[in-house]
C-alpha cells in the first residue's frame, strides 16, 4: 500500500477505531489476523497460575484468561 494512501486513511479519527473493531471481531470468532509487512494477531489461552500480591506478599490464584498475542513480521523486524 502506498504511504500516501495510508496517511489519508489514518488521518480520519475513526480509521483506528474501525481497524481495531475489525481485528477484534475476527479474534472473537477465533480467526488469526495477518497484516502483510506488519505482523499478525492471534488469540491465546493463558492457564490459571499462582501469583503474589506485591503489596501484602500474600499468594493468590490468577484465573485462566484469554489474551491477544502479536508477532511482528520479518519485514517489520528488519526495519527497526
Amino acid at each position: 500500500m502506498d504511504v500516501l494512501v495510508l496517511i489519508r486513511f489514518f488521518s480520519d479519527p475513526n480509521a483506528y477505531v474501525n481497524l481495531f473493531a475489525i481485528i477484534g471481531a475476527a479474534l472473537k470468532k477465533g480467526d488469526a489476523v495477518s497484516i502483510s509487512g506488519f505482523g499478525s494477531f492471534k488469540l491465546v489461552q493463558r492457564k490459571a497460575r499462582k501469583g503474589r500480591n506485591p503489596r501484602t506478599g500474600q499468594g493468590i490464584q490468577i484465573p485462566a484468561s484469554k489474551a491477544v498475542k502479536f508477532t511482528a513480521s520479518k519485514a517489520l523486524k528488519e526495519n527497526l
